[in-house]
């Protein structure tokens, strides 16, 4: 159980690295860049799933 926590926050972690990345590139590679954007998005969607389904499956026990 530990590590879902622990994967739920790496998720904000390479949405950060793909913000620097996209940032970087902005200049020299647009495509590159909106790419990076794209899997920014997709890392914070998954963070907000992610932690909405471990609360789901922490209290799935209390009913």
């Amino acid at each position: 159980m530990k590590i879902l926590q622990f994967l739920q926050y790496a998720y904000l972690v390479f949405a950060i690295l793909f913000s620097y990345d996209a940032i970087n590139k902005w200049n020299n590679d647009r495509n590159g860049a909106y790419i990076s954007l794209l899997f920014v998005a997709l890392a914070v969607f998954m963070f907000f799933f992610r932690k909405k389904f471990f609360k789901r499956f922490k209290d799935r026990g209390k009913l």
